[in-house]
């Protein structure tokens, strides 16, 4: 159970970000419940993670598992629940999926994915990234790409610590 109440959304001020977020994704997850107890931050990050899910360069399969990724390395099951079947219908194998916690091992993954999966787990666990290891992407990514990678292992970490820190769960009852 969340460590605070849901936000009403169908109050003043936040009835009108709740219908847009209705309108741009189906429903409201509770994870933008949640951020609607600060509409100001619910907005900018509504912006902000559209831009990386939908306005992005990066293919959708690399997006999802660069975001599963993150939230298998942080413990956030939320996440990976709402991105599973989002993966699927961006063309990543259930196969895959499974390997996707011991990518490194696994033979499934080919040279572009493994060269985003090190980035992953490299920003994601150090911070800091290994110039081998950018020197990996950079060599299959041009500028525009790398930034989109970046941007989208960093929000999904923000993201990540969010659901953790007030433990938003899948299974939470509004």
């Amino acid at each position: 159970m969340a460590r605070i109440p849901y936000a009403d959304t169908d109050n003043e001020a936040t009835r009108p970000l709740a219908q847009r977020i209705v309108a741009e994704r189906g429903s409201i997850l509770h994870l933008y419940q949640m951020l609607l107890h600060s509409p100001p931050v619910a907005q900018g990050w509504l912006g902000y993670l559209t831009a990386i899910r939908q306005q992005s360069t990066l293919s959708g399969a690399i997006r999802e598992m660069v975001i599963i990724r993150v939230a298998q390395i942080n413990r956030a099951p939320y996440e990976a629940d709402q991105h599973i079947p989002i993966a699927r219908k961006e063309g990543v194998s259930a196969e895959k999926l499974d390997a996707l916690e011991h990518w490194a091992d696994s033979p499934l993954f080919n040279a572009t994915e493994r060269a985003v999966l090190a980035y992953t787990d490299a920003m994601t666990r150090n911070v800091q990234v290994d110039d081998a290891v950018f020197a990996s992407v950079a060599q299959v990514f041009e500028s525009q790409q790398l930034v989109e990678l970046t941007a989208t292992v960093a929000a999904y970490n923000m993201v990540s610590r969010f659901l953790e820190a007030l433990q938003i769960h899948s299974t939470d009852h509004r």
